[in-house]
């Protein structure tokens, strides 16, 4: 199991992202961000929980990172699949394509189910105004 300093590490790079970055996001010095990725200092709970949140992983992901964990960043509707025993985001890319051409199907689908749905609205629509009620 990864210590959670590694975690921050791993995860702050898959951002693309230096310690300066992570500093300023967590509001702290650059010296005390360095010194919780490199193990010197072990945060508090709360810090953990703002790393999670600045990094958009879950607190238990941050913590144990021993399976692949799925999330979004919210800000970029992104879907990205991030794994322990990755050391690339590049190893990612085709895994993420099968992601996305899964959910492009999904939204196609869901896009026609729509339609469909309307064009039948307009069929009972048609068939109200054509048939005489009883009675």
């Amino acid at each position: 199991m990864k210590e959670p300093h590694e975690n921050i590490r791993y995860l702050r790079h898959l951002k693309g992202w230096n310690q300066e970055t992570m500093a300023e996001l967590l509001n702290i010095s650059l010296n005390a961000y360095a010194s919780i990725e490199q193990g010197k200092t072990d945060p508090k709970w709360s810090r953990l929980k703002q790393i999670a949140q600045v990094l958009e992983v879950d607190l238990a992901a941050l913590l144990n990172f021993d399976r692949s964990i799925f999330f979004i960043h919210s800000s970029t509707a992104n879907y990205q699949l991030v794994s322990s025993s990755c050391t690339t985001t590049s190893n990612l890319e085709p895994e993420l394509e099968k992601a996305r051409l899964v959910i492009e199907q999904k939204t196609q689908l869901l896009e026609q189910k729509d339609k469909e749905i309307a064009h039948l609205t307009e069929i009972i629509e048609l068939l109200k105004k054509l048939t005489p009620l009883p009675g």
